[in-house]
């Protein structure tokens, strides 16, 4: 029994030993691919030319309206003209 077991330790042993896995390279310290370069110098913001266009589109459109206002306050105003001389010549009328 002794031999058995002996050589069955013997065999585990063995078969341990050479199932082991290769090492594993070992890990390299890591290293820039390239040497950094110099920073390219700032330049000078410019500034942005849609904003002008859009003020230039916003006084427009401001000044449509505007006019559109007076336009409508004109057309009242006539409106109302002639609904007081049809109501004058109205009463003109019934007075005859």
């Amino acid at each position: 029994m002794n031999k058995l077991l002996a050589t069955l330790i013997a065999g585990f042993f063995a078969a341990g030993a050479f199932a082991q896995a290769t090492p594993a390279t070992p890990a390299k310290p890591a290293t820039p691919a390239v040497a950094a370069t110099p920073a390219a110098p700032a330049t000078a913001a410019t500034p942005a030319t849609p904003a002008a266009a859009a003020q230039a589109a916003k006084a427009e459109v401001k000044h449509d309206a505007k006019a559109a206002k007076e336009e409508k306050k004109e057309e009242k105003k006539t409106s109302k003209k002639a609904a007081k001389e049809a109501k004058a010549d109205k009463k003109a009328g019934e007075a005859k």
